[in-house]
């Protein structure tokens, strides 16, 4: 209890919703640095990610380029065409070719060995030894053929490596290059191994992490570098390089890393680049962190800052309760005096003002009650129209001794559902439905009686059907239109209802051809209002609509003698208090 009563107070309520909005606006922005600052930062490591994994395909790209300006020098050179060419070469021609072959290796001493192998199986070559089939046609050697078809990089090639050591120092990498006549016919297959190492040192210091690393595949699949010497063994974790190098680019946030490929351009290779995020998940913590204590910082300053507030604003109030309490003598005597700051003193003034129009008020409050419960009387009496019952009753006899069972039931519904409506469990509202569905009742009810002196129309807008009104307040202007108006007349009448909206304001329409008055006579109209047929007058349905609507809605009636008469009933789409809410 005394914790509902400490909450209740404003400088609590004040404060309280105070830190609530400074908590929701800290966390906010710190969501929105936290997302801001990691996109940031995840985007920079994409972009230093790429630019490593570019610069190191760039530089392979520029061996490989190398490489093949290298053995385009051995395979277009005459020495080596003419050796190829001839049945019975001359000795000093290998000779040239072996020469020629030191000066590249020379060049460059990656490189391990070229060979020069001949269609019809020549070879030269700086190796003494070499592990290469060889036959008199080499057209029909596989590891031949797919030398000539290659024209680019394969992977470690099977013809030079059968059985190769697991240590990386003996591993080559064989380029191979066909070489043609001046006629472009095939003459053989120059090869050129050069070491594994060289593709490493271009890879083993690009920055991918700490957990980071990049490998290469060729066009078949397979693993032509990679750190981890178990991934050329392992064909389970070849195939998980497999799965890698088909992910789209970018980020992975199931694996929280950063996926690049670059396609070497003159080769088969793929070069990926995984890059972990390890940096990135210290930056985020780091930065999860500093935001926490900064907000933690400003959430009290702006704590003290709302107490404060809420002191300046709730001090002046306190002021004027204090001197409220001190008040016995009823609405008599509570006046107080216009202090303190100018808050205080503004809200004294509209207070005392405030005071007067309560007893204004109340005094008018009073006899609209009086007059709310004398309506409401009127209208529960009403509910029962005894002369209506009367001669409905006697229509229904009449029907019975002619035999009209038919009828008889057809209006002994009617009239019990028409009463039904109108007790309508002792509510005094209904629906806009409810009131068209009761006066539609009468009117089939006095239909009957009347037969073709008279006829009815029932216009409704169907969206309107459950806006709730005063009940009663249609069926008191129909009974006036055929009471003082068709009966009169020697010839049929029209009744025709209308309901619609206009604006934010309902209008209900009863519009007859009945005899009429002259409106020009101001005694006309206010004795037509004051008809009252089963205790409920048109009068008492204009007041009841003001009491509950306002001044500004209630009945509008317009007639001309022989013409008929029009009755606007103007009311708000809201009823009572809800309106005026």
């Amino acid at each position: 209890m005394l914790k509902q009563q400490i909450f209740k107070r404003l400088q609590v309520q004040i404060a309280f919703f105070y830190f609530i909005a400074s908590l929701v606006t800290v966390v906010l922005i710190g969501f929105i640095l936290y997302y801001s600052i990691s996109g940031i930062v995840l985007n920079e490591t994409l972009k230093s990610t790429r630019m490593a994994v570019d610069k190191s395909g760039n530089a392979i790209e520029a061996y490989v380029d190398k490489m093949k300006d290298l053995t385009k020098i051995i395979a277009e050179n005459p020495s080596t065409i003419r050796y190829l060419s001839v049945q019975n070469p001359l000795p000093h021609e290998a000779q040239d070719i072996n020469r020629l072959i030191d000066t590249v290796r020379e060049g460059d001493l990656s490189i391990v060995s070229i060979i020069v192998v001949g269609k019809e199986g020549q070879l030269i070559s700086n190796e003494s030894s070499l592990d290469m089939r060889m036959s008199d046609d080499m057209m029909k050697e596989p590891w031949y053929l797919s030398a000539i078809d290659s024209g680019t990089m394969p992977t470690l090639t099977s013809a030079r490596m059968q059985g190769f050591d697991m240590d990386k120092m003996y591993w080559v990498i064989s380029l191979s290059r066909e070489i043609k006549d001046h006629d472009g016919e095939n003459l053989g297959v120059l090869v050129v191994d050069f070491k594994y190492s060289v593709i490493e040192d271009y890879l083993k210091d690009i920055d991918l992490g700490i957990e980071g690393y990049a490998f290469i595949l060729n066009s078949q699949n397979e693993v032509v570098y990679h750190e981890d010497t178990r991934y050329f063994e392992d064909e389970i974790r070849r195939n998980n390089l497999i799965e890698m190098s088909a992910m789209t680019q970018g980020y992975d946030p199931g694996m929280n890393r950063l996926i690049y490929q670059y396609n070497l351009k003159n080769s088969d290779w793929t070069l990926v680049g995984l890059a972990s995020l390890d940096g990135l998940s210290a930056i985020r913590q780091q930065l999860v962190e500093t935001i926490f204590l900064v907000g933690l910082v400003g959430l009290g300053i702006l704590v003290m800052s709302a107490t404060f507030i809420a002191g300046r604003i709730t001090n002046p109030i306190k002021k004027l309760e204090a001197a409220m309490t001190d008040i016995e003598d009823g609405l008599k005597a509570i006046v107080i005096d216009e202090h303190g700051c100018y808050e205080a003193q503004s809200l004294a003034r509209h207070y005392n003002d405030m005071i007067i129009k309560i007893k204004v008020l109340m005094t008018d409050i009073a006899q609209q009650e009086k007059s709310i419960r004398s309506y409401e009387l009127n209208v529960l009496h009403s509910q029962i129209n005894p002369h209506f019952l009367y001669n409905t009753l006697d229509t229904i006899v009449w029907m019975g001794e002619f035999g009209d069972g038919d009828k008889v039931v057809e209006i002994t519904k009617a009239l019990a559902r028409f009463f039904r409506l109108s007790l309508s469990g002792g509510s005094a509202t209904t629906t806009i439905a409810g009131e068209v569905d009761h006066v539609r009742q009468y009117l089939f009810i006095q239909k009957v009686r009347y037969g073709d002196q008279l006829s009815y129309t029932i216009q409704e807008e169907e969206v309107l059907s459950d806006i709730v009104i005063p009940k009663i307040i249609l069926q008191p202007i129909v009974e006036n239109a055929i009471y003082h108006g068709i009966r009169k007349k020697d010839t049929s009448g029209q009744i025709d209802i209308r309901v619609f909206r206009e604006v934010e304001d309902i209008i209900l329409e009863v519009q007859d051809n009945g005899c009429g008055f002259d409106t020009s006579n101001p005694e006309e109209p206010t004795k037509s209002q004051e008809v009252k047929l089963g205790g409920v007058g048109i009068q008492n349905v204009d007041q009841r609509i003001k009491l509950y609507y306002g001044k500004d809605y209630g009945l509008t009636i317009t007639s001309d003698i022989g013409q008929g008469t029009l009755v606007r009933i103007r009311i708000h789409e809201r009823l009572g208090k809800e309106k005026s809410n």
